[in-house]
């Protein structure tokens, strides 16, 4: 995935794989549910998409490979076993990794009280159960009928989710955006904060200060975060640890690992393993 600029400063530009949908439309706000479920399947060959917004909420669920989402203030990473919640009215695009798999489920905003700022989930397997189910049934199910009463369970399930810290905070700032795309095209680079500081004329200290008020973090903070979504995204394609590491600009993959299991709680490998051991299950067969 390559990340661009448009001519809103607001907003990144991403490249995206061409969309296999179950439905020939997948324009949810033509459907009168108060929710839906649809999958969708990439392969290798990039397309753009513009950045939209529905009237509804929707939720994207990583069954293969993961998700990149991008909104307003920041980037969202969905590794598998994961979701991204975007609320309803709420501009952001989609990218999907190479052969990736996910379902989006679409929530009528008066169905449902979820929260009303994009976050991310880690859901549980009577959720992915229920939301795989609901993407079988044709969108205009009957509304007094058992698909319905599915999706009340659902929308009962989806209000009690947790939520996790799995975004890269992006300020308006044009400087901060600039930095954001060059590191997302090259995490590789390793300079320094004097070094950074100086590529946009500013001292080592306006520039730390400012890194901390746009995005709530300190330079060194922000810039391990965007690693570890990186590296998530890489990971769950199929790079090995050794070639993400190397990708990031570590030395060694032990170095790497330390780093990811400092901010994680534990290993890339394990840490994918756990959320990934869904994936076997034949509901995403």
């Amino acid at each position: 995935m390559r990340v661009s600029f448009t001519s809103d400063p607001s907003f990144t530009r991403m490249e995206f794989p061409e969309l296999r949908i179950n439905y020939d439309v997948i324009d949810p706000d033509q459907f009168d549910r108060p929710i839906n479920s649809f999958w969708i399947e990439t392969d290798q060959d990039n397309n753009d998409l513009p950045l939209h917004s529905h009237r509804k909420g929707q939720l994207v669920v990583a069954a293969h490979g993961s998700v990149m989402c991008r909104a307003p203030g920041g980037l969202w990473i969905v590794p598998p076993r994961g979701a991204v919640w975007i609320p309803a009215g709420v501009l952001h695009s989609n990218c999907v990794s190479d052969n990736g798999k996910v379902y989006v489920v679409f929530i009528d905003p008066k169905a449902s009280p979820l929260p009303t700022t994009c976050c991310t989930f880690t859901i549980s397997s009577l959720v992915r159960e229920l939301i795989h189910r609901l993407a079988v049934f044709p969108p205009l199910y009957q509304v007094e009928g058992a698909t319905s009463r599915l999706g009340r369970v659902l929308l009962d399930e989806l209000a009690q989710m947790s939520t996790e810290q799995m975004y890269l905070p992006i300020s308006p700032d044009s400087r901060l955006q600039h930095l954001a795309e060059s590191l997302l095209n090259n995490p590789g680079d390793r300079g320094t904060i004097e070094e950074i500081a100086a590529r946009y004329a500013m001292s080592e200290r306006t520039f730390a200060r400012l890194v901390l008020k746009e995005t709530g973090m300190t330079f060194g903070r922000w810039r391990q975060r965007l690693h570890i979504l990186v590296a998530l995204q890489r990971l769950s394609a199929g790079s090995s640890v050794q070639t993400v590491s190397l990708d990031l600009g570590y030395e060694t993959p032990s170095a790497f690992i330390t780093m990811f299991k400092r901010a994680m709680g534990k290993s890339p490998r394990r840490f994918l393993a756990e959320r990934s051991s869904f994936l076997h299950r034949e509901m995403f067969e």
